[in-house]
């Protein structure tokens, strides 16, 4: 059994199906964790935590060394910890006999325990592997920052969300809510926070503005997640899953995903207005083209079966358009922060102020969203 380096990029990059256990037997460790645990998905962890060390990056002083080694640490703990929690998910469902009966889950990716890739008891084994290095890397966090109890709070609610968010949390429609509070403010922050109380033992005076710069990209991941549920919403109700669509029904769901996407714009714009960011972090305005679509889907209610030229993405039909939408706003959201931090860190005297360069960029990402769609409906 070879290392299979092209199935890493692969799980890292797409939801991966399989149906034949010896091609699944035949994997690297690696493979079989990214593709078991789902990976494409859980890189917005990696997003998130990228978002924070820029931000800190960009509130150092000059000459003032990054802690390299502690951000991948915990970057790195963060994500198996998501991976962890997926592995959870997987075995909670299937134990409680939710993902039975071709449900919406195993549709879409490899569910190794539905398939028989696995049994209970492998599954188990590969949580516990997971869950130990994810808890190493939490006590380094708390080491790191000498056992602040601010971090000990966040390790506290973070394990406490691992373990309980399948159930009962989604169950009671706060699902939603933790998975825009986790992958936003509080990861973002809570990142930059183990940064800074590593450097300086002090809280930093910027944090509250770091919290509100991580809102909209956690807006953007929770749109993912109340789609994926809006999708799945009457596979959950005969369940008995009370997700947040399940409570409230597909139309307040559809429009509170639309509401999410437009009001992660809105921050960053006003982040921008009032100086916290430069106009380069109007580049987010790239993913316009993309929002437009996930909107536009949105506003209408989920189709039966899967439109003509969509059959091979289905039954992900909202949380499709909702998950591409994210990859370019993930994208330029983090792209953004490093041009604005690169402009303000390199000693160049740049021919234009920073907002001129960021007015700049926003022109040409404007017109190309424009053009892009403009091309769409010619070919249609």
């Amino acid at each position: 059994m070879g290392i299979n380096f092209a199935m890493w990029r692969k799980a890292a990059w797409e939801l991966i199906k399989m149906e034949d256990k010896q091609e699944w037997d035949n994997l690297d460790v690696i493979s079989k964790w990214l593709i078991a645990t789902r990976s494409a998905v859980t890189a917005v962890t990696v997003y998130s935590s990228l978002i924070a060390g820029l931000l800190y990056w960009r509130a150092q002083s000059m000459g003032e060394a990054f802690p390299l080694l502690a951000w991948f640490i915990v970057t790195l703990g963060l994500f198996i910890a998501h991976g962890t929690n997926n592995l959870l998910n997987d075995y909670t469902d299937f134990t409680r006999g939710v993902d039975n009966d071709n449900y919406f889950r195993t549709q879409y990716g490899v569910h190794p325990l539905v398939q028989g890739f696995w049994t209970r008891s492998q599954q188990l084994q590969w949580f516990a592997a997971s869950g130990v290095i994810a808890f190493i890397s939490g006590l380094f966090a708390l080491w790191y920052t000498n056992f602040n109890p601010h971090i000990l709070g966040l390790f506290a609610f973070g394990s406490l969300v691992l373990l309980f968010y399948t159930w009962p949390m989604k169950y009671w429609a706060v699902g939603e809510l933790s998975i825009f509070l986790i992958w936003g403010p509080i990861m973002i922050a809570g990142v930059y926070l183990v940064l800074a109380l590593g450097a300086t033992g002090q809280l930093p005076a910027d944090l509250w503005l770091v919290a509100l710069a991580g809102v909209p990209f956690g807006l953007s991941v929770a749109s993912i997640n109340v789609a994926k549920h809006t999708d799945k919403l009457e596979d959950d109700k005969s369940k008995g899953v009370g997700t947040f669509p399940v409570r409230v029904g597909q139309v307040v769901a559809r429009y509170t995903t639309i509401a999410a996407i437009v009001l992660a714009y809105a921050i960053i714009i006003y982040l921008v207005a009032i100086g916290y960011f430069s106009t380069f972090m109007l580049l987010v305005l790239f993913g316009f083209q993309r929002a437009f679509y996930a909107v536009a889907v949105l506003a209408k209610p989920r189709p039966d079966g899967p439109p003509q030229g969509f059959e091979a993405f289905w039954p992900t039909w909202f949380s499709g358009f909702t998950f591409y939408h994210n990859r370019m706003f993930g994208g330029m959201f983090v792209l953004g922060i490093l041009l604005d931090t690169l402009i303000r860190k390199l000693p160049i005297q740049w021919p234009l102020e920073i907002n001129w360069l960021g007015a700049i960029a926003l022109a040409i990402g404007l017109a190309y969203a424009l053009i892009k769609m403009q091309l769409a409906k010619a070919r249609k």
